[in-house]
């Protein structure tokens, strides 16, 4: 059985365009999360300089 938490805010990555949750670690900037993890947000930085 799997512990369930209802009604976590989400949002969807723009990288893997995957919904994420809430987590504590974000409570303090949530609004400016845009990425699920470090990965997405690496990918997103190296295809930026690829596109220059």
């Amino acid at each position: 059985m799997s512990h369930q938490k209802p009604n976590l805010p989400h949002k969807v990555c723009p990288i893997c365009e995957r919904p994420f949750y809430w987590r504590k670690k974000w409570q303090r900037d949530w609004e400016n999360v845009k990425y699920c993890s470090k990965r997405c947000a690496s990918k997103r930085r190296s295809s930026m300089r690829h596109n220059d």
